[in-house]
């Protein structure tokens, strides 16, 4: 079994390679190390280029919206996710298996993973977690040192002699394990029976990981096989030492995992199927602009070649040049450039004609990306809208039969309206409450409605359960809620549902403001569009976040 991608440190480029595009990444991994964000002068440093080249690189990738720019400080923006998708969907894996994982997980009630060979390490695509004081999981994308994994152990049961000469190499040159920055630092000692335990595994058709992580951290593995034989992917239980002994862990957990191996190998063999013509998807937006509207900066060749990557996903693994083309809608021969590049920085692996990603994609801002909340994506488009129309947003989910605040901007106004995160309101007397309760089921809304106390809260609170349930239907309806003097008196507020990738009502954003600033026609013509705008651009980069990952929403 080969190696995940093409390219040995040092080498040197193909004379067709984007030097835009290279630089670009080298931007993009750098970020992903630091945990998301580095300010202008510590990317120059961490990368290497000259700060008028850092500039442009960050300008392209902040128009393109894989990062923010605030101030000085470039932080990884969650469309940047949509990479990494492009690989998880290509793939297959945790669409096919993540459901089976996540059953595995609440059945053991122990953390399940799924992960998959890169290079001389692993990577991690699905994690199925459970919630306790000591938390075991690493995040999607993360790369670990096979020789200090169990599902490193069985992969390297492929390996022929170039694999093994390779992994010895990146040994001898990184002893200390500096390339794997999820590890925990200070690193353990360096494993030296890595050989005998891939015999082991080949015998065994299992693999253990007992504390080679870090200390009290378990895990049992196996071989999920591809309809071809080869391995898919590794599944993997993991646990504590608080809970299990290594060899109770495999005395007790390894039928089972095996048996749960045998199904998710049978899932794959039914979900193969031959790919798909990939459809053109619509041209990212800087592609339609003139070069004056995309500024001086704007770095075309470092967009092409990104695009390039998320025209891989739901049409099978493999594109030839001219299915990447006709998915961009680049030329073929900025298709081929990029795609040449990308080959020889490891992101893509070619056989013949068909090209296919590689794991090595999600290095690309997933695990600094793979943790983030509904908070988080919410924060910088409700400062925006706060920003253009002078009053304070927020957005909050629904408590019980209240609303609580998750997300807060606020203007700097001589009366404004005072509300920090964390604070809880009854939703039936507040427009983010409205829209909360108008996007539950009718047997959740009975529920909430028949234990809340509608009691008056101002002049104008609604308090009878018939009419408010008729200002729900209208709320339904209309798609957005107007409160005006029913929490506090001179206070109104406008809401807008943010819909989940199913459709589901799983927060609610608003604006508020002191009823002499603005007319209800005012609220109307003038603050809705613009809440809805903000509503959308949240929901985007939801949708892209939520895909193969789980977004906390309160």
């Amino acid at each position: 079994m080969a190696p995940t991608g093409t390219s040995q440190p040092g080498a040197e480029a193909p004379p067709e390679a984007v030097t835009p595009l290279v630089r670009g990444i080298t931007v993009l991994r750098r970020l992903t190390d630091a945990d998301g964000s580095l300010s202008l002068s510590e990317l120059e440093r961490a990368t290497g280029l000259a700060r008028s080249t850092v500039d442009r690189v960050t300008l392209t990738l902040a128009r393109t919206g894989y990062v923010r720019l605030e101030g000085r400080t470039v932080t990884l923006a969650p469309r940047l996710m949509e990479l990494g998708n492009a690989y998880l969907s290509s793939v297959g894996i945790p669409g096919l298996l993540g459901d089976g994982a996540d059953a595995l997980a609440g059945e053991l009630d122990e953390s399940v993973s799924l992960a998959v060979p890169d290079g001389g390490g692993i990577r991690f695509v699905h994690q199925a977690v459970r919630r306790r004081a000591m938390s075991l999981r690493f995040r999607i994308g993360d790369l670990l040192p096979a020789e200090r994994t169990g599902p490193g152990a069985l992969f390297a049961t492929l390996w022929g002699a170039q694999e093994w000469r390779a992994w010895r190499e990146k040994r001898a040159s990184d002893p200390d394990g500096a390339g794997f920055p999820s590890l925990p630092a200070p690193p353990c000692p360096a494993d030296d029976l890595f050989e005998e335990r891939v015999a082991a595994a080949r015998s065994d058709g299992w693999a253990l990981d007992d504390q080679l992580i870090e200390p009290g951290l378990i895990a049992l593995s196996v071989p999920v096989r591809d309809p071809a034989g080869g391995i898919a992917c590794a599944l993997s239980v993991v646990s504590h030492t608080s809970r299990h002994t290594a060899r109770g862990l495999r005395e007790s957990l390894l039928p089972r995992l095996l048996d749960a191996a045998a199904e998710m190998a049978s899932r794959l063999r039914e979900g193969t199927a031959p790919p798909s013509a990939p459809t053109p998807a619509p041209l990212a937006s800087w592609t339609a602009a003139s070069k004056q509207e995309l500024g001086r900066e704007f770095i075309e060749s470092l967009a092409r070649g990104l695009t390039v990557v998320t025209a891989f996903g739901d049409t099978g693994p493999d594109l030839t040049l001219s299915d990447v083309a006709r998915a961009t809608g680049l030329s073929r021969a900025s298709a081929r450039r990029a795609l040449i590049t990308l080959e020889h920085l490891g992101y893509v692996t070619a056989d013949g004609r068909a090209h296919r990603l590689t794991p090595r994609v999600l290095a690309l801002g997933y695990p600094a990306l793979s943790r983030i909340t509904l908070s988080r994506i919410a924060e910088p488009h409700l400062a925006a809208l706060a920003g253009r129309i002078h009053d304070s947003a927020s957005l909050a989910v629904l408590v019980d039969d209240s609303v609580q605040y998750m997300a807060r901007a606020a203007t700097h106004r001589i009366m404004n309206v005072d509300i920090t995160v964390g604070t809880r309101f009854p939703a039936y007397a507040t427009s983010l409450g409205r829209v909360l309760l108008a996007g539950l089921s009718g047997d959740g809304l009975r529920s909430v409605l028949a234990h809340a106390e509608l009691r008056p809260l101002a002049p104008h609170t609604l308090t009878r359960r018939a009419e408010l349930e008729t200002v729900l239907d209208r709320v339904r309806a209309q798609g957005y809620a107007l409160v005006d003097e029913e929490l506090e008196a001179g206070l109104r507020s406008i809401s807008v549902p943010v819909r989940d990738r199913a459709g589901a009502t799983v927060a609610a954003v608003n604006v508020a403001m002191h009823s002499s600033s603005r007319t209800i026609e005012e609220c109307l013509e003038q603050v809705l569009p613009q809440l809805r705008l903000t509503a959308g651009s949240i929901e985007s980069e939801l949708h892209i976040a939520s895909r193969y990952t789980h977004v906390a929403v309160a």
